[in-house]
């Protein structure tokens, strides 16, 4: 497997090729009254002049993706410093050790419970870029416990892509695609729920059966031979023994009061990334100084931090360059109209399943849950319409499409393996099981959807 950037660049270079190859094309769009988005007008799609991106603008794309980028790798950035320097000052480390003495002989409950947690956010409230700060945490505490680094990845990245899909009330996928479909907001909600435990159960199930395999026989870890530098200090037999001070639990006690503000914030208050960056700066700063670092010592702390997450910081700007490829190239919207052609004449079981694979494939092109929705859902509430389904379908297809494809195209999986440091292709080794099954059991759902008449 090449290096991610070299990875990152091919796709880049092969969504530039397709600039030349895909005719360009556009629907028309208005904007909706009420939300002031810009949505596809149904039937609308026309051929435009040809915009082929060169050579010298695919290099351009880069640039225009690190700063589309900005607000999401900032927050990396501080998300990460807020969890350096708890690991620099002793305080993660000694933390995770009293875990591992409190959770002896009951460490796979971690597992299950976590994952619960972090799919009922991405399935709640649609988070999902937010818990990109929670990986590095989730790494130690299982690398700690006897597992791996990849397990901890797992534990956050499938539970809230699984949430994510199954979308019971999320306001950036389903909330915007039953908008766009007329139908009541968070309608067939009992549906949805019970996807999201059948889901969670499969995903839980296929995590916890990795962990135990590699707890029993560490040789059969794949992310055996990676490094990972961050967790050089977390070793389970050094932290059973590691001194829980007054003042590492007073920091830990403030961690748990900036994660409770982190999740108030987003669900009450509606809080983003620059929110909730301010959070981590402030109690970055805080838990410095009761550790008794100077504000100097502080700085040097948090650069030490941005520097071992420029890795991951980049490869989100050079995914968001194959975005603006697109955009420039005027080809997302002609990917869209063929894709929904091509499912309009199936019988109806058929085409209903194929509108799981058009929105997975529609994920490669724009990973934006609710940027996809605005584009994909004009055309396909008409076209589930016109062979015979109910709308609520044509959302529940979307939402399942959309969610977990997140797991599985490289604009995505690059940039959490970059913020985990695991390779790419060892994270689709992994993944593959669970990919497909996921699928069938997204079209078994789908198909019930159907002969039920699954509706508001």
């Amino acid at each position: 497997m090449p290096h991610s950037y070299v990875f990152m660049g091919l796709i880049i270079l092969l969504t530039t090729l397709l600039t030349y190859i895909i005719p360009a094309g556009e629907f028309d769009r208005v904007e909706d009254p009420v939300t002031k988005r810009s949505l596809v007008v149904p039937d609308s799609f026309h051929p435009v002049h040809q915009s082929p991106v060169g050579f010298f603008n695919m290099f351009i794309s880069i640039q225009k993706g690190m700063l589309n980028g900005a607000e999401i790798i900032f927050y990396l950035f501080f998300a990460y410093g807020f969890i350096f320097i708890l690991t620099k000052t002793g305080v993660f480390n000694s933390g995770i050790g009293a875990l591992v003495r409190k959770m002896k002989g009951k460490e796979s409950l971690i597992i299950p419970v976590f994952m619960l947690v972090f799919g009922a956010m991405g399935a709640g409230f649609g988070m999902y870029e937010e818990s990109y700060g929670y990986i590095p945490i989730m790494m130690g505490i299982t690398v700690a416990l006897g597992y791996d680094a990849l397990v901890g990845v797992a534990i956050v990245y499938v539970s809230i892509t699984t949430g994510f899909a199954a979308a019971i009330t999320n306001p950036f996928t389903v909330g915007i695609a039953q908008g766009i479909a007329g139908i009541p907001l968070f309608s067939g909600i009992v549906f949805r729920i019970i996807a999201f435990i059948v889901f969670m159960a499969i995903s839980i199930f296929f995590v916890m059966r990795y962990a135990k395999m590699v707890k029993t026989n560490p040789e059969k870890s794949i992310v055996k031979d990676v490094e990972f530098p961050f967790l050089s200090g977390i070793l389970q037999g050094g932290l059973t023994d590691t001194k829980f001070s007054v003042t590492h639990k007073i920091s830990l006690v403030l961690f748990a009061c900036t994660i409770i503000t982190l999740v108030t914030g987003t669900i009450k208050f509606g809080w983003y990334l620059p929110e909730l960056s301010g959070v981590f700066i402030i109690m970055m700063i805080v838990i410095g100084l009761v550790n008794k670092l100077s504000l100097g010592q502080i700085a040097d702390t948090f650069i030490e931090a941005c520097r071992n997450m420029v890795y991951a910081a980049l490869i989100i700007g050079m995914a968001n360059a194959i975005l603006v490829i697109l955009e420039d190239g005027h080809i997302i919207d002609t990917v869209v109209y063929y894709m929904a052609n091509a499912i309009k004449d199936l019988p109806t079981y058929a085409a209903a399943s194929g509108m799981i694979i058009v929105q997975t494939m529609l994920n490669f092109f724009v990973p934006s849950g609710s940027a996809a929705a605005m584009i994909s859902m004009p055309i396909m509430t008409p076209l589930s319409d016109l062979i015979g389904i109910n709308r609520q379908i044509a959302v529940l297809a979307f939402s399942f499409g959309d969610g977990f494809a997140n797991m599985l195209w490289p604009a995505t999986v690059v940039v959490i393996c970059g913020i985990a440091g695991i390779p790419v292709d060892r994270w689709y080794k992994f993944l593959w099981p669970l990919f497909i099954t996921i699928i069938a059991v997204e079209i078994i759902f789908i198909i019930i959807a159907v002969a039920i008449n699954y509706g508001p």
